[in-house]
């Protein structure tokens, strides 16, 4: 987990964290409960922060929105509670997930019941367009779902169709975090910008997190190594590995999506296939990736001038380069 380090950014933190602790209660114990249990796993509340920050870039005051930033993180919850059950995970941030404990019955209505929450209370309290880029943004969630869905195992996957698939299932929603951010903090170029800044940061998010999955250990990612490999996800390590990889790798990675192995072999096999991308440069190629889209997220912040909040913006986002 990146912590947040400045003194501005941890008072931040703090502010969504008791916002959660104190202020989150739906109208169903249930979910509250299943929610809450997940809040309570973790997470950097990346979403929420840059919506503060947005709001301060733009000459705001962060604490008066901190309802809009929890509304960002609870859209992400949803949908890695309806995730877990499309993908049939076990785990998430290093506990049971939701339908583990819940079922996936009671996870789906949970996740749906959260989305519908949010937004009854985002058209009460807050004017447009803020309503209509939510709406807009989950309908790019669940079309990036399915295009994810649709190119599991395709080896010949395009870069570009990778783009427009974590665009829509992750960067949307930093980038909506951002705009509604801004929006809420004053008018001008500057909101453009910003949502301009979360696109690029979220599409270089994703990529970390695709590289982490076959870099990091179980204990720091809260689910297992080569997660993404299990479930024939196509992530850029694969598709730079099969890009400059040769005719063997391609062999291996066929026979291992076409193949039904038993928990010992799989991993057996995932490890193998993780050692033999990182001998065709793959990793070295992400980060290349992940520092491109980096310095487009903080070229875009360019027009908003010297501010504490522009800076600790850029802050993070150099923090992906540092970390992948």
């Amino acid at each position: 987990m990146i912590e947040p380090r400045s003194a501005s950014e941890r008072d931040l933190y703090a502010l969504v964290e008791d916002f959660f602790r104190h202020r989150f209660q739906t109208d169903n114990p249930l979910i509250t409960e299943a929610v809450r249990r997940m809040l309570a796993a973790g997470g950097k509340r990346l979403r929420p922060r840059i919506t503060l920050l947005a709001a301060e870039a733009m000459g705001g005051n962060a604490a008066e929105h901190l309802a809009l930033a929890a509304y960002m993180e609870l859209i992400h919850v949803a949908t890695l509670i309806h995730d877990d059950v499309v993908d049939g995970a076990q785990t998430r941030r290093g506990v049971n997930a939701t339908a583990v404990d819940f079922g996936n019955r009671i996870s789906v209505l949970a996740g749906d019941y959260l989305f519908a929450w949010i937004f009854k209370n985002v058209t009460a309290g807050y004017d447009a367009p803020i309503p209509h880029i939510l709406s807009s943004t989950l309908a790019a969630i669940c079309d990036g779902e399915v295009l994810q869905l649709r190119a599991m195992g395709n080896l010949d996957l395009p870069f570009d169709d990778y783009i427009e698939i974590v665009e829509k299932k992750t960067a949307t929603l930093f980038g909506a975090s951002a705009e509604c951010g801004a929006i809420c903090g004053g008018q001008g170029p500057g909101v453009r910008a910003l949502r301009e800044f979360g696109i690029h940061y979220g599409i270089a998010f994703q990529m970390m997190d695709d590289l982490l999955d076959v870099t990091s250990d179980e204990a720091a990612l809260g689910k297992p190594v080569g997660n993404d490999l299990h479930e024939r996800k196509m992530t850029i390590p694969l598709i730079c590995a099969l890009k400059t990889g040769d005719a063997e790798f391609r062999t291996r990675v066929e026979e291992f999506f076409d193949a039904e192995l038993d928990e010992q072999a799989e991993s057996a096999a995932i490890a193998d296939l993780i050692a033999r991308m990182g001998r065709t440069g793959a990793f070295e190629a992400t980060h290349d990736a992940i520092h491109t889209y980096v310095e487009r997220a903080k070229l875009a912040l360019g027009g908003l001038g010297d501010s504490p909040a522009r800076n600790e913006l850029a802050s993070l986002a150099d923090r992906l380069s540092r970390n992948s």
